[in-house]
């Protein structure tokens, strides 16, 4: 689960950058917070991710717990490019990991979240 600023924003960018597809929403008006999940496809065959909306909250501080998360893509280049031609933001083009050969690279969302692409054939 991510907590984001602004919902629209998220969604747009889970879905029109990355390729995601929005699944599903919940609004909770008396709890004052709305869901919305996307993936390339739902659980259990792919996983998931919730973006969570708090009413009123605009931004977070990401802290030092967090990481990353890991999206398998076919062709990292490809995907930088693509995600470069739709205004997302490369933070690490397409390349080697440190110490290794599998390609990789880094994506930021709006909110500031880091995305790992790491290419896979499958």
């Amino acid at each position: 689960m991510l907590r984001v600023g602004d919902l629209q924003r998220a969604i747009d960018f889970y879905t029109q950058v990355l390729g995601m597809r929005l699944l599903r929403t919940t609004d909770r008006p008396e709890q004052q917070y709305t869901l919305a999940f996307v993936g390339y496809g739902t659980n259990p065959e792919h996983a998931e991710i919730e973006l969570t909306y708090n009413y009123g909250v605009t931004e977070y501080d990401l802290g030092k717990g967090y990481g990353h998360i890991a999206l398998g893509v076919p062709d990292v280049a490809a995907s930088c490019a693509a995600i470069r031609a739709a205004g997302g933001v490369v933070t690490r083009d397409a390349g080697p990991v440190k110490g290794g050969t599998t390609v990789i690279a880094f994506v930021r969302d709006p909110d500031g979240y880091l995305i790992e692409l790491i290419e896979r054939a499958d």
